[in-house]
């Protein structure tokens, strides 16, 4: 059968993209199983084969394929290594945090208050929300970054904006400069080294070390049990990724993409072009820093908690490695990398791999998981670079086609039938 789209390139630019890009249509249609496969397995929905626990570890388990999914987009297409992206995840997390812990706080002040004598006034319950909150660490005033809190419409637009404006303003100074390679990656981790350094402090306004805590609890619902939230940031999680796969895959399948990926090769010829790399390289950042971010105000929803140990550089040099063993380069081979090493990760690190009794030692997988996460990193550069979704090269592709005579030396040179068309 001829292929409509070799005859007529205009009817196929027409089409819409998802037909276009089949591997797209097939990864969100294995997404929907996936959710609807839990869904029906689960205690909150289904039939309880799948404990609440693990619905949560596997509604991460899509976020941190979000965050993957961006990483591969600046790194695996851009060629910008970045060792900070895990900062505006962290900052995702954060904003939706404050709103949580505001929202859950404010609930109980009300309801401790509202067997006084007198009904409360304003100023009296935003007092009482403070020192709950901020009395751990010796303080009973709301810092300046708390004066929206208590509106979720603006921390949910915060989840955008501040991680997108921190990554246009470093991406802005770090590419004017042309800061590449190396040097950007130094940069970057640098950034992130200090925005830790600086939410570990009691005074930067988050609780120090204490993070923020109980954000599992949804304000107003109470009654709704964690087998049924669980659900529903499963399939918020869900839905994320399958639009931010798709935003993804049209991005790097456009004119933009082809740049990306010339930029990636040969930065100083795309430049001698007439190509303005740095806007090129900023926007790519700065969109990958609002997805990562998005992954994050879903992610510890979940998680429960969050503090600065998760901003901390060793976790943007993790979410690397992730990318690395999925494949860089390939939307779903750094989703199969976030999945994989999550996945084992939780079972290595939880407990459930029993620990190997030498004799004169015994291996601990708790501890030495880090240990095998760095030899697989070493040993998928060294020996399979494309990484697990390099295995998609072994399946043989359909023979297209081709009629007539060759026009070059060589059996794969342009056939005369092609050439007509």
């Amino acid at each position: 059968m001829t292929d409509t789209t070799s005859l007529f390139p205009k009817y196929a630019k027409s089409r819409p993209f998802i037909t276009r890009h089949p591997s797209v249509l097939i990864f969100i249609a294995c997404l929907a199983l996936f959710t609807i496969g839990v869904t029906i397995l689960s205690e909150g929905f289904g039939i309880g084969v799948i404990s609440t626990s693990f619905v949560k570890t596997l509604g991460k388990t899509l976020c941190l394929c979000l965050v993957a999914l961006a990483m591969d987009l600046v790194w695996g297409y851009c060629g910008i290594l970045s060792l900070g992206h895990m900062a505006f995840f962290g900052i995702g997390g954060y904003a939706i945090g404050m709103w949580l812990m505001y929202a859950r706080t404010e609930i109980i002040v009300v309801q401790s208050l509202a067997a006084a004598p007198l009904p409360p006034t304003p100023q009296e319950i935003s007092d009482g929300i403070a020192t709950q909150i901020f009395g751990v660490v010796g303080a009973s005033e709301f810092p300046p970054i708390w004066a929206l809190a208590h509106s979720l419409p603006l921390q949910l637009a915060a989840v955008v904006v501040v991680p997108g404006l921190l990554a246009l303003i470093f991406g802005w100074l770090a590419f004017r400069s042309r800061v590449t390679g190396v040097y950007l990656s130094i940069l970057t981790q640098a950034m992130t080294l200090a925005l830790s350094l600086y939410l570990f402090q009691n005074d930067s306004g988050l609780r120090g070390n204490n993070g923020l805590s109980g954000l599992q609890n949804l304000p107003g619902l109470d009654a709704v049990p964690q087998s049924v939230v669980s659900i529903w940031f499963l399939w918020a999680s869900a839905l994320a990724l399958g639009l931010g796969y798709l935003l993804c895959a049209w991005v790097v399948s456009g004119k933009f993409g082809s740049v990306m990926r010339a930029i990636r090769d040969d930065e100083a010829r795309v430049r001698f072009l007439g190509y303005s790399v740095e806007a090129y390289k900023l926007t790519v950042f700065t969109l990958t820093a609002v997805i990562a971010a998005v992954a994050g105000a879903l992610y510890y929803p979940q998680a429960g908690i969050i503090n600065p140990a998760e901003i901390a550089p060793i976790a943007s040099i993790y979410l690397a490695v992730w990318v690395a063993i999925g494949g860089r380069g390939r939307l779903y081979g750094a989703v199969i990398g976030a999945a994989f090493v999550s996945l084992v990760s939780t079972w290595f690190t939880g407990g459930q791999a029993p620990d190997v009794n030498l004799g004169f030692y015994t291996i601990s997988w708790v501890d030495w998981w880090t240990v095998l996460l760095g030899l697989s990193f070493v040993a998928v550069t060294l020996f399979a670079p494309k990484g697990i979704g390099g295995l998609m090269d072994l399946v043989p592709a359909g023979t297209p086609d081709r009629h007539g005579a060759a026009l070059g030396p060589d059996d794969s040179a342009l056939r005369e039938k092609e050439a007509d068309k």
